[in-house]
């Protein structure tokens, strides 16, 4: 699978260490930015850059990470086909993508801390859509939303 990472100044930190997690686990990584902590470094620049990334087929999921994570959430999410998810417990994570199929995980370096989001991270990466009827059902009213209101 190919994720795709980016932070802000506020999840640089996290973002270093979670993209040298899941190389070792085996899956590809590009990392979208930040490339310093620098303040002047602005989530919803990242989040774009994922989402785009996503849209283009370079990437089947993404990894933001901000203070909160619910910044790069709200940007994220601007995006048609983008569903990402704020998780900050190993629940969220899985069934974000098995119910919702969430192709964005975010969360926040100021939140949590390190190993519960590299739990979370690999419960996000390893998880599966399952296909059940009400969740396909519920997944095409949300399109159905997208569609009417996003150009």
């Amino acid at each position: 699978m190919k994720v795709a990472i980016a932070s802000d100044h506020a999840g640089f930190q996290y973002k270093n260490i979670l993209q040298q997690l899941i190389e070792e686990n085996g899956y590809s990584v590009n990392d979208l930015g930040a490339y310093s902590e620098n303040e002047q470094d602005d989530y919803p620049d990242h989040a774009e850059d994922i989402a785009k990334a996503i849209i283009k087929g370079n990437a089947e999921r993404g990894i933001l990470i901000c203070g909160s994570g619910v910044g790069v959430s709200v940007a994220a999410n601007k995006f048609k086909g983008i569903r990402a998810g704020v998780c900050h417990d190993n629940y969220s994570a899985h069934q974000c993508v098995e119910h919702d199929d969430a192709n964005v995980l975010c969360i926040g370096q100021r939140v949590i801390g390190i190993e519960l989001a590299k739990e979370i991270v690999l419960s996000f990466l390893s998880a599966k859509f399952s296909f059940e009827p009400r969740h396909q059902r519920r997944l095409e009213k949300v399109r159905e939303i997208e569609n009417r209101n996003m150009r």
